[in-house]
């Protein structure tokens, strides 16, 4: 069965600007109480990464495309070798989904320290500070890399109308068991029903599987 695409209503996205107030509220007030609450996770696992690695920094900043195709840096926990990005061309012959999107699940450019945090999802953890510059908000779309869009239809450019999150219904949806074409119909689903409870119910199910995580790797 032929699943039928998703058209995003640009005139209703315009008009949420009660919820995109209580949205960038929210947002800012959780991120500045979550950077103090997980602290100690942030210092443990900072340490964690420095003894398993050294001569790497802690964190890794890496180009994403954010709402309307503006590029920003987006920040992340070290969860690969320094040299990643190097490494990732003579990886892309490996790549196990299909579509803009590269994901191999046996990825040997992740660290042992990098497996745990990735699992649950604390990886991600400093993109919190991106929630509270604007680059990013609490629940979204995952935020793209540049050579990912250049490789985009207009279908799944729409997944760029609204600004990127940390979390979404692709992390709380199966994550990377869940291939491209699935992952820009979450999105897309998000995007066009988006309202304060289904973040809210997103952010619960996030939390959840940090807890018990799902198809994280």
């Amino acid at each position: 069965m032929v699943k039928r695409k998703i058209q995003i209503d640009k005139e209703r996205l315009a008009h949420q600007k009660c919820y995109l107030f209580i949205k960038r509220l929210f947002d800012i007030v959780a991120s500045c109480l979550g950077l103090i609450v997980l602290s100690p996770i942030f210092l443990i696992t900072a340490i964690c990464i420095k003894v398993n690695d050294p001569k790497g920094p802690v964190f890794y900043t890496q180009t994403r495309v954010g709402k309307n195709g503006k590029q920003f840096r987006m920040f992340k926990f070290r969860s690969m070798v320094s040299n990643a990005d190097e490494l990732l061309a003579k990886l892309r012959s490996q790549n196990e989904v299909n579509g803009a999107m590269f994901k191999i699940k046996n990825d040997p450019r992740i660290t042992s320290v990098g497996r745990v945090i990735r699992k649950y999802s604390i990886d991600e953890l400093p993109q919190l500070i991106n929630v509270i510059n604007g680059t990013m908000s609490i629940v979204g779309p995952r935020p793209p890399l540049p050579y990912e869009v250049a490789e985009y239809t207009e279908y799944d450019r729409q997944r760029l109308l609204v600004t990127p999150g940390a979390t979404g219904m692709w992390q709380v949806g199966g994550r990377n068991d869940v291939n491209f074409d699935e992952m820009v119909r979450l999105d897309l689903t998000y995007i066009q029903n988006r309202s304060v409870w289904l973040d809210f119910i997103i952010i619960l199910k996030t939390i959840k599987i940090m807890i018990k995580p799902n198809g994280a790797y």
